[in-house]
């Protein structure tokens, strides 16, 4: 039983998944705090930067508007300084394999295909 667990523990895709919970809780922070220098910025610009007591026909939607703001401003940040450069640095430095050499007897089947193809038909 132990065994089980030791190997539960160490499988590869555990240790990634909590190397990369942990560097999200770390991103979080950082994405958090741009998004309140966004909103300052949006603030000035439309007046008021924390939209929470915006209402509209006596509804308050403004902690719906806050939280729409912040999370297309978390998916912008994610998106251009994530996603795009992980998938540039993935097409560099991805290994191009040459194809695989093709069998004889694949290599013997084309030829004969080759000739039968080329002989006239009667």
């Amino acid at each position: 039983m132990v065994q089980g667990f030791k190997e539960f523990i160490l499988k590869g895709n555990l240790v990634e998944l909590a190397v990369a919970f942990i560097m999200g809780l770390a991103f979080a922070s950082v994405v958090s705090t741009f998004t309140d220098v966004l909103m300052g910025f949006i603030g000035k610009v439309g007046g008021e930067p924390d939209f929470g007591s915006v209402k509209l026909a006596g509804v308050t939607v403004g902690l719906f508007i806050n939280a729409l703001i912040s999370f297309v401003i978390v998916a912008a940040v994610l998106y251009f300084f994530v996603v795009t450069p992980y998938n540039k640095a993935l097409a560099h430095f991805k290994k191009t394999e040459p194809p695989a050499a093709k069998p004889d007897d694949v290599l013997l089947l084309e030829e004969i295909r080759d000739l039968l193809a080329r002989r006239p038909q009667v």
